[in-house]
């Protein structure tokens, strides 16, 4: 190809992305993505081919829509039974029907929450409750590898279906495969006979394929639909089995959270929805599948209400609840995230939080396994700073995964969102919205134990840095709105 002709081609490429990139796309995502093909025409164009679309195959689309109308009514919350409506306040109850508009569980009272901090004692005590199961178990996770750590829980669910229960597995397919213990993971599996699925599978020569960057980083565990697990830790050793992240002693730090009450149920509603879309099994009610232990009535007084989001539900759906109980904040705002990379409407709510009187801190990590991403987070220091929020960072060789975030005394966030675009548009998530002082007591104590552990950055140190480390984040935050 002549030069004339490669330079037409090039500026046939800037023209087509000018009126088409920006359809129906956030202004700063659309300007990232032309910056991207004006300066690269070629591998940016194919990069938006494969990647410039938040959106799941229709006919994928259509059965998780079909899967949600059918396992939504099996769960509680739409009949006589306690909601916790009267102790909520007027500006928390908005929030809950925010969620709701946005595809939100009905808000249930009635729950018991225990938190779990203990990254190992977590996969001990899911080991446990499956081991004493009496009728099913669901296992749903992003990543998933056997290895010396997770023994326990492999060999649980192995002898769960030796025992003649119902297991059901579901692991996401391109979020485990690169990680060491993986394939162990699914040969065991398969050898004991358990019924698994790859969530959202990217196989070409299958015919199973979607855009290969939207994920299922949800994980579940429902015992018995009596008792269930979820937050931000997989089922894999802390050190996620990387020979580069053994070198650097890398250890990551979860939140998991037991529960039990009517919540469980919507957590297993939620399982059936994904099961179903990857196998077009749906799941029978549990009343004519299972015969559980009898449980108490009532068997605990937390109020909760379960927020699935993803590609399909509603348009980013986490960020509008986060953004409300940000703009509704009396006193303080805590957060916990390993990637927290605010999208301009975030960033401003939280901003003039600040300049309302209430106290923002961030709580992160120091290092990171996503490098990417840490450097695009590290821009947004300064400015953080620069408006009065407190940023504590976990020191090395930790990588500070929990993901939760607190509303004064009132509320509390937690499940398996980060604070970026990923997370917001791109990833199946779950997260659980509680109203009450006690669990966000509970959650108080885990922050300052992160507290007593954290530095707290100055500004002085943060523009101390050499100029080459400036130079990364800045380059770092120009791809922070992509999608």
């Amino acid at each position: 190809m002549t030069s004339r002709r490669r330079h037409a081609v090039r500026t046939a490429i800037r023209l087509i992305a000018v009126g088409a990139v920006p359809h129906n796309r956030r202004p700063a995502a659309a300007w990232g993505w032309l910056s991207a093909i004006f300066l690269f025409p070629v591998p940016g164009s194919l990069a938006y081919l494969v990647l410039g679309r938040a959106q799941l195959p229709e006919s994928r689309r259509n059965k998780q829509a079909g899967a949600a109308q059918l396992v939504d009514p099996h769960g509680p919350g739409t009949g006589e039974e306690d909601t916790g409506r009267d102790r909520l306040p007027d500006w928390l109850f908005e929030t809950t029907r925010l969620n709701g508009h946005n595809g939100a569980f009905p808000l249930t009272g009635g729950n018991r929450v225990e938190v779990l901090p203990d990254y190992n004692g977590c996969l001990e005590e899911i080991a446990e409750q499956i081991r004493g199961a009496r009728s099913s178990v669901h296992f749903q996770f992003y990543i998933a590898a056997s290895d010396k750590t997770t023994e326990p829980v492999v060999a649980a669910l192995e002898d769960a279906h030796r025992r003649g229960l119902t297991v059901r597995v579901l692991i996401d397919h391109l979020g485990s495969a690169g990680y060491p213990g993986y394939q162990q993971m699914v040969q065991r599996l398969d050898a004991a006979g358990i019924p698994w699925r790859r969530m959202l599978p990217v196989r070409p020569w299958r015919g199973q394929y979607q855009r290969p960057d939207l994920r299922n980083h949800r994980k579940i565990v429902v015992v018995d639909g009596q008792v269930a697990f979820a937050g931000s830790q997989n089922v894999i050793d802390r050190s996620y089995n990387k020979k580069r992240n053994k070198r650097r002693g890398l250890q990551w730090i979860s939140l998991m959270l037991r529960l039990q009450g009517p919540v469980v149920e919507h957590l297993d509603a939620l399982f059936a929805t994904d099961w179903y879309c990857e196998t077009d099994e749906m799941i029978p009610e549990r009343a004519s599948e299972l015969d559980p232990a009898p449980s108490d009535e009532n068997p605990g007084d937390v109020v909760c209400q379960v927020l699935p989001s993803g590609p399909g539900l509603a348009q980013e759906n986490n960020l509008q609840m986060f953004n409300h109980l940000f703009a509704s904040a009396k006193e303080r705002i805590t957060i916990c995230s390993p990637y927290f990379v605010p999208d301009k409407s975030m960033y401003d709510t939280l901003r003039a939080a600040v300049g309302r009187g209430v106290e923002v801190s961030l709580y992160t990590g120091k290092t990171s396994n996503h490098i990417p991403t840490l450097h695009a987070q590290r821009s947004f220091y300064e400015p953080l700073l620069l408006d009065g929020v407190r940023i504590f960072l976990y020191p090395p060789p930790y990588v500070l995964h929990a993901k939760f975030v607190l509303i004064d005394d009132d509320a509390a966030v937690v499940g398996s969102a980060n604070m970026d675009i990923r997370s917001f548009v791109l990833d199946h998530e779950v997260n659980l919205l509680f109203a009450g002082a006690d669990v966000v007591a509970r959650l108080d104590e885990v922050v300052e134990d992160y507290r007593r552990d954290s530095h707290e950055l100055t500004m002085e140190e943060w523009r101390a840095r050499p100029w080459y480390q400036k130079y990364v984040d800045n380059t770092a935050r120009l791809t922070s709105p992509l999608q």
